[in-house]
């Protein structure tokens, strides 16, 4: 990928061509995401700006044919790429994106134009959920907008992992090309700062007390990445092997359990500092 990478930071047009196909195929939008972050976090916004266009216009296409996540997580890494190349700071950047999204979610953009008739095959698909929504609906709930916030918050935080993942792509891009290790680092060290995981406490109690979903499930999205480089931190700082990530991931992936614990870590870690206590110790 290195080479890959190398070969598009070399001209304006390739990066243009290579997002404009990435972006016509469907499931490599991905790439052309991966490749507007590199150049915004690169050069700026500026001389990125036929980058992004180039991925955003297919991607457009695959909006009006009813699939959201192409388009908003290309617009999204940008915008992510952008603070993130301004202030240096992977929490800021995660909240700002988790703020962006909540609000997506909640105006209805990723909701479905066939929402009725998605949420019918789900209910005959899925018996747990239909039982349920007809307990939803017996207690005088609205089920059909309830189904459309659910559609619209998974889907939402599609775009926010996607976007995410995308970043950090960009950024072991980045510094594989001109800051060799420094990827590496930057992620082994993130942790939020005490006013960044009160940014994540303020949005969670404004979307319990507003009732909007969306921001609750948004604003644990950054504690979950530092939650994950904590423990990339940990395994770096005691040099263990590459499959106790593995493990790691795979527990993190099915069961709900590590999920939390990696919450709580993070949460913990922002006054506690786990990995300085850890170097101190080694001294």
């Amino acid at each position: 990928m290195q080479g890959f990478a190398r070969w598009i930071m070399q001209s304006t047009p390739r990066a243009v061509g290579v997002a404009l196909l990435g972006s016509l195929v469907p499931w490599l939008f991905w790439l052309s995401a991966a490749i507007s972050a590199l150049v915004t976090l690169r050069r700026g916004f500026g001389p990125a700006s036929p980058v992004v266009l180039a991925a955003a216009v297919p991607a457009g296409w695959w909006w009006m044919q009813g699939d959201a996540i192409p388009l908003a997580s290309i617009l999204l890494v940008t915008v992510m790429a952008i603070i993130l190349r301004e202030r240096f700071r992977w929490g800021e950047t995660l909240l700002a994106g988790a703020i962006v999204v909540a609000v997506l979610i909640q105006i209805g953009v990723f909701a479905p134009p066939d929402a009725s008739q998605l949420i019918e095959e789900v209910r005959a698909q899925a018996p747990e959920i239909d039982e349920l929504l007809r307990q939803y609906a017996s207690q005088g709930v609205p089920v059909e907008r309830l189904a459309r916030l659910m559609i619209s918050a998974v889907t939402g935080l599609m775009v926010m992992l996607a976007a995410t993942a995308c970043l950090a792509l960009a950024r072991s891009w980045q510094a594989v090309l001109y800051n060799p290790g420094g990827f590496r680092e930057e992620f082994h060290r993130f942790r939020l700062s005490r006013l960044e995981l009160a940014g994540v406490v303020l949005m969670t109690a404004v979307g319990l007390l507003g009732a909007l979903p969306g921001a609750v499930l948004m604003a644990w999205v950054p504690l979950l990445v530092a939650g994950i480089a904590l423990v990339h931190g940990v395994v770096g700082v005691k040099s263990m092997r590459g499959f106790w990530l593995v493990g790691f991931y795979a527990l993190l992936l099915t069961t709900w359990p590590t999920l939390v614990i990696v919450l709580l870590l993070a949460l913990i870690d922002t006054f506690a500092d786990f990995r300085t206590r850890l170097i101190g110790s080694q001294r």
